[in-house]
């Protein structure tokens, strides 16, 4: 097998039955480098994966270095583009347009470049490095087409806007949709509606008073997010609150998960995230087996109740891949007590589990307006102490304990709220050195009056996806155990804090191995 790197997720969609994924691939290294290509995938279920010939190669003086991200825009009369950055022979980020070579092809195998590239070269005061990933295109009110380019000038991480009545000519607004002085340069921007009433996804074009708009950017190494207003006369976009640079700015998922991209899925009605989640071990240990990076599980997002914040949840067709399960229901967990969840595929797991805690008003005191969420999870690990809290679950654990991945929470009293802390700390993960092995933390926007506190845990050999308060606050984690591994791997339970707290429901399944990289069509399994 040769060495590849995966990284970005490139232009999904659904398409005349087929989900198709494209992303950033080496197909000459573990590591990211020049000659980077368009991979190309596609899927009946976003579960099971085939493989197709790359859609886009470096070829031509506007992508002879590479060709980087971008998305795809599905036009009237069903006709899919994809819009691309290509880093040109001198180096400079320039927007490409790519069309299927046959649009009658169900699988949209080959894809032609568009001969007048480049549409968009980078604009005077932002410099040339500074231009790429092209949004989904949307359409305004007007019948313009709209697109972003991420972008960084002035000292501003911005969205650059771009404006188009034939998607071939595109002209630039004299003014960012958005831009925001306390970030980095601005990597796959992201923007999109979401319904302030339902779950439901909606088209990229749709503006009325039943959305709201998301502006997300990649920076800083986290994908973070704004929710507000898109005002398509003055073609600005107005959040509720800017982003500050503290840690009290709303990320996708606070572990790591980096590059995520939308589409609206018009099968289902909903709008689907993916996101590129990277190694923690060093670029030897990547050249050495042969690859690096992969995809987070396809995620369903859609916009809380209250408005404020996005609530994600893995894709409905994950449960098709459950095996065996097993149950708990009423389990009382001590001071200090750990119960196996046993009966499982520890190593390959989908667990849900939900926490009554019935002493809540003996909670600890905290002034959360002080504190940074991934701190005290870091300092009050797993093994400090607490009134409520630490439990949760250990998972990827040896028997004995010794290596373990812990996430779980703490509850606070606050001001006139309680206040629920999740945490991922990845310490004792494996006993492996020269590994990232960073404590991960975010509070969970739930008040633990009015619900039980819950945790829906993804568990796939070195990636650990979680999902607390009902997907309010997700945490991804990649882990490297040495002993924990295949069946050595076990799954627990814990309460480490000085209350009891009862596992209300615990309902725990093996996973089946789904079927990816197969070659040419799932129909041909030999290949997977």
């Amino acid at each position: 097998m040769a060495d590849i790197h995966y990284t970005d997720p490139n232009g999904p969609m659904y398409h005349n039955g087929v989900y198709h994924l494209f992303y950033q691939h080496n197909p000459h290294s573990a590591l990211f480098g020049d000659g980077m290509v368009w991979a190309h995938s596609a899927s009946y279920d976003l579960i099971n994966w085939f493989s197709l010939d790359h859609a886009l190669v470096p070829s031509e003086p506007f992508d002879a270095i590479s060709c980087w991200s971008g998305s795809v825009t599905i036009l009237p009369g069903n006709k899919p583009v994809i819009l691309y950055t290509g880093i040109d022979a001198n180096y400079n980020q320039v927007q490409n347009l790519a069309t299927p070579k046959n649009r009658s092809d169900p699988l949209l195998i080959e894809w032609v470049k568009y001969s007048g590239n480049p549409l968009m070269t980078p604009p005077k005061g932002v410099n040339g490095d500074n231009f790429r990933d092209p949004t989904t295109a949307w359409q305004g009110p007007d019948g313009t087409w709209k697109v972003v380019i991420g972008s960084y000038s002035n000292k501003q991480g911005m969205a650059i806007l771009y404006q188009s009545e034939d998607f071939v000519n595109w002209t630039m607004h004299q003014d960012p949709l958005y831009s925001a002085s306390k970030t980095e340069m601005w990597e796959c921007p992201d923007f999109f509606p979401v319904s302030i009433n339902s779950t439901n996804g909606v088209d990229t074009s749709v503006a009325n008073p039943s959305v709201r708009h998301v502006m997300k950017a990649s920076f800083n190494s986290h994908d973070y997010y704004i929710v507000g207003t898109y005002d398509t006369e003055q073609e600005k976009f107005l959040p509720d609150a800017d982003f500050t640079g503290t840690s009290s700015d709303l990320r996708i998922d606070y572990g790591k998960f980096y590059a995520s991209k939308t589409f609206f899925d018009s099968k289902k009605n909903r709008r689907i995230l993916w996101a590129w989640v990277n190694e923690s071990d060093s670029s030897e240990d990547d050249i050495q087996k042969g690859w690096s990076g992969l995809q987070a599980i396809p995620r369903q997002i859609w916009l809380d109740r209250a408005g404020k914040q996005l609530v994600q949840w893995p894709v409905e067709e994950l449960n098709n891949l459950r095996d065996n399960q097993v149950y708990a229901y009423g389990k009382k967990l001590k001071s200090g007590s750990v119960f196996e969840v046993s009966g499982i595929t520890a190593s390959q797991a989908d667990i849900e589990i939900m926490f009554e805690l019935p002493e809540l008003e003996e909670a600890e005191f905290m002034d959360t307006s002080l504190v940074d969420p991934q701190l005290i999870c870091d300092r009050q690990d797993s093994s400090v102490t607490g009134k409520y809290g630490p439990f949760g679950l250990l998972a990827l654990a040896t028997e004995d304990l010794t290596e373990r991945t812990a996430i779980f929470f703490r509850i606070f009293r606050g001001d006139n709220r309680y206040v629920v802390l999740m945490c991922s700390e990845q310490k004792r993960s494996s006993l492996r050195n020269n590994l990232d092995k960073t404590t991960y933390g975010a509070f969970v926007d739930i008040d633990p009056r009015q619900e039980m506190v819950s945790l829906r845990t993804l568990i796939d050999h070195s990636i650990i996806e979680s999902f607390g308060g009902k997907g309010r606050t997700c945490i991804t984690a990649r882990v490297y155990p040495k002993l924990a591994i295949n069946n050595e791997a076990h799954l627990f339970a814990f309460n480490n804090g000085t209350l009891s707290v009862t596992i209300s429901s615990l309902h725990a399944w093996s996973m089946d191995k789904a079927r990816v990289n197969c070659r040419g069509g799932l129909e041909n399994t030999e290949s997977c």
